[in-house]
This record gives C-alpha cells, structure tokens and sequence, in this order.
C-alpha cells in the first residue's frame, strides 16, 4: 500500500504540467506542484516561491500589453530589479527572488520548451559591506590600560596587557601579533616574521601577501612590553623565539588572545563585542581622526591599495556628524 502511494505522487505535477501550455495562468501552480511533490521542498519554501511569482505576476499585468510570465523578457527582468532595489529591498532578498524566478524559467524551458530564460545573466545589486566595527575613544584606552581586577604581577596579565596595548597601539592583524618573535631570528629552516625593536620602538611585520612594514609603538605599548619581557624568561621552554607565549610556553594562538580579549572586555563591562580585529579598526579610525592623513593610515596597516583604507573615512565622518548633533546649537531639535 505504501508502494503505491509513493509511486503515485510525483504525477501530480506531472499530470498538472501537461494539462497547462506555456502561456497558461495555472502555469505557475504547475510549478509549485512540481516543487512540492518531485523536489519535496518544505511547504515554508514553497510559498516563498509563491510569493515571489505572485510578485512577477503582477508586473507583467502592469507592463505594456500585459505579457504573460514566459513573454517577460531580459530588459523586464532588469526593470524589476531596478524598481526593487529602488524601492529599499535589500540585495540579499533581491538574489533570492532572482533565482526563484530563474528556476521558474528552468523549469519552463524544460516541460514546455522555452527559447532563453530571461532570468539568467542577471545579478542582484552588490550587497554594501558593513563599515568596520571601532570602539570610542574613551572605551579603548580603558580597554588596554585597565587590569581585570587581578594582580597584575602574574605573567599571563603582563602578557594580555602587552598584546592588546600593542594591537591598539600599531594597528596589528592577529595573525601578525601572534607571529612576532623576541629578537629577528634568520637561520637553517626558519625565518622571524616579526618582531619589536626595542631601541627604536617600532614593530616590524609581515603581513599579507608577505609584504613587510615597520610600524611605531607607542609609549604606553612599550611599557607593556618591557613589563611582560621581566617575567617572559619564567615560561619559555623549547622554543625560545616566540614573543608571547602560553601558560605552557608554546607560541600563543590567536584563539587564546580572542579569548582573553572578550573575557577582559566583559570584565570591564565595555558593551561591544570586542575581539582583536576591532582593535585594528580602532586603531586605524582614531589615527585618522586626529591626523586625516589617509596614506599614513594605509602604509601602517600595510593595505595594498588606499581603497581599502578609504572604508574608515566612514566611520570617520560618522565621529564628526555626532560630534555636530551633540555641538552644534542649530543641530539639536
């Protein structure tokens, strides 16, 4: 008995498809059938792709001559898309409509023999990449020079106080902190990727693509660091080049820094989500307040390209648009 219900329901759709020409109105209800019962797609989907041909039917009937779906053509599709775009729908939603109509088209030109899918060559808008998350001014320094609460004697706080002073202080990627050595090591097999010049408080990197940078250190970062190298010597064990090392005197990873970085921000009731790549957005839109030099801003975060930098402008005119609503008199309602 089970057998033959099986077998009986993908002619459902079949059935419903060859009792509908291309330009019939049940068409489309041909194709959810089709969806349902062959592709089993859940029913949440399948009305989603009601929806969106429900969406496609209604600007056919408002077009010239009202041209019924398998009559839409390339310059219609794009027309719709412009107007959803336009209309705010975010690009997202809109890549998601795209491909509910192109399968639609698919499907068409499979059981009933459709010339070119109007759908296809079509691409949603690029979706708008989120600006880079900074913490304020005041909640970064409090963030790096402040301890948890702990004695600050113990080598792992020296060590988290150096790390974070020094990705806030130099703009480091994590991958860059974590690869720094004590002193540049060249021998058989290995070369140091990094490392800190104590003597001219600068830090030298090697960051994507391999290309290399020297970075200033600020003071503060450098007393965090001679404060973590009095106590680094205790924990070192086979290998004696990494910077900063573990409880157990490996090299530390970048997961353990993401770690303490959260739980230390947590400690101090800073609300963001803090993980050391926010240090380096931090870094680079409170340099660029203070100085607008963009270049300057490039070479030290080591970007290949000014545009990439260019993102943090953003968040620079943000800073001076609040700025104004909370100073300007005429800007306050």
């Amino acid at each position: 008995m089970a057998q033959s219900d099986s077998s009986s329901a993908p002619s459902a759709p079949l059935a419903a498809s060859a009792g509908t020409s291309i330009d019939d109105p049940a068409t489309p209800e041909a194709y959810l059938a089709y969806l349902r019962h062959l592709r089993r797609l859940s029913e949440h989907t399948v009305i989603g792709y009601a929806q969106d041909l429900q969406e496609l039917q209604k600007f056919a009937a408002a077009q010239s001559g009202s041209p019924s779906l398998a009559q839409l053509n390339f310059q219609h599709i794009r027309r719709l898309t412009s107007q959803l775009h336009g209309q705010g729908l975010n690009p997202r939603s809109i890549a998601r409509k795209l491909s509910s109509w192109r399968g639609f088209y698919r499907w068409l030109a499979e059981m009933h023999g459709l010339d070119t899918n109007p759908v296809e060559g079509i691409r949603a808008p690029k979706k708008s990449k989120p600006l880079p998350k900074a913490l304020s001014i005041d909640d970064a320094v409090r963030l790096v020079a402040q301890s948890s609460g702990e004695t600050s004697a113990e080598p792992a706080l020296r060590a988290d106080r150096a790390m974070f002073e020094l990705l806030y202080s130099s703009g480091l990627r994590i991958s860059e902190l974590v690869g720094l050595d004590l002193l540049p090591v060249r021998e058989s097999g290995y070369e140091s990727g990094g490392w800190v010049d104590l003597e001219q408080n600068e830090v030298h990197v090697t960051g994507k693509g391999n290309k290399q940078r020297i970075v200033p250190v600020g003071r503060h970062a450098m007393a965090a660091l001679r404060d973590w190298l009095a106590v680094r010597g205790s924990l070192v064990k086979a290998d004696p080049h990494p910077l900063f090392l573990s409880a157990r005197g490996s090299r530390i990873s970048a997961r353990l820094v993401q770690l303490r970085l959260k739980a230390h921000a947590l400690s101090l009731d800073i609300p963001a989500n803090v993980h050391p790549h926010m240090l380096r957005h931090s870094f680079a839109s409170h340099v660029l307040q203070s100085s607008g030099d963009l270049r300057a801003v490039q070479e030290m975060l080591g970007h290949s390209s000014v545009s990439a930098t260019q993102v943090y402008t953003a968040l620079d005119f943000q800073h001076l648009a609040k700025v104004y609503d909370q100073t300007h008199p005429r800007a306050k309602k």
